[in-house]
């Protein structure tokens, strides 16, 4: 059943990424299709150095493909100037790094805050928006903490707030419990499929961790330069991406 236009989030059709610098021309993937649905959670996995957060950059419309396109709520991102790039990642995208990216000098709240400012968001509203995000990650009373008063777990579940607190359409996650501990990241990864499933935000997640890719509906490997959908069956039975 095919999906409805105003389904689907992110579509890429031949998408390819070829890196020269004159002296070296290196295909990282070729031929890549996909479709992204409202609500769909899916994981990429592959080896270190497939491709992966380079394949995650171009669907966010953070870095151009050499070939093939890229659509983010209906926009071909190719079309688009920067500056209307800029407007659809902060109308329709949310991104979670391995690294929070908080800004030190300011607080969780103005943190969070932030891409509802950019937006032209009264103040008041998104201070008070960004407090009620904070509150349902666990970290109403870090408010005006900085980052640097905060511990690991509490960086990342503020920089999960911060990723949605516009409601995107999409949160793009790279490794978003790489750089946390088992039981953290356990944590951290339970937050973001309980607010993808109570916000109906789409996800993409980049991960390394066989076992949190599982609890995904959808798993892709980045191998061979091309994208392959594997089951939860041959994970479990120990197949290496890449």
């Amino acid at each position: 059943m095919t999906a409805a236009a105003s389904d689907i989030v992110i579509a890429c059709h031949g998408l390819a990424k070829t890196f020269d610098d004159g002296r070296l021309n290196l295909t990282v993937f070729e031929g890549i299709d996909l479709e992204l649905r409202r609500g769909d959670r899916i994981a990429i996995v592959g080896s270190s150095g497939a491709g992966k957060s380079t394949l995650l950059h171009i669907l966010g419309g953070l870095d151009s493909p050499t070939a093939g396109t890229v659509s983010v709520a209906g926009r071909e991102m190719s079309a688009l100037s920067d500056a209307e790039r800029s407007r659809v990642r902060n109308a329709s995208l949310g991104f979670v790094y391995q690294f929070h990216h908080l800004l030190p000098e300011f607080s969780a709240q103005e943190n969070v805050a932030m891409p509802l400012l950019i937006r032209r968001t009264p103040r008041a509203e998104a201070f008070a928006t960004a407090a009620k995000l904070l509150e349902r990650v666990g970290l109403g009373q870090r408010l005006t903490h900085k980052p640097g008063e905060l511990s690991g777990g509490e960086r990342q579940r503020a920089a999960v707030a911060r990723a949605l607190v516009t409601r995107p359409a999409c949160v793009l996650a790279d490794e978003p419990t790489g750089n946390l501990d088992t039981r953290t990241a356990e944590t951290v990864f339970e937050l973001m499929l309980e607010l993808n499933r109570e916000l109906g935000t789409s996800l993409i997640v980049v991960t390394h961790d066989l076992k949190l890719a599982a609890r995904m509906d959808r798993i892709f490997s980045l191998q061979a330069g091309g994208l392959k959908e594997v089951s939860r069956e041959q994970l479990a039975a120990g197949v290496q991406p890449g």
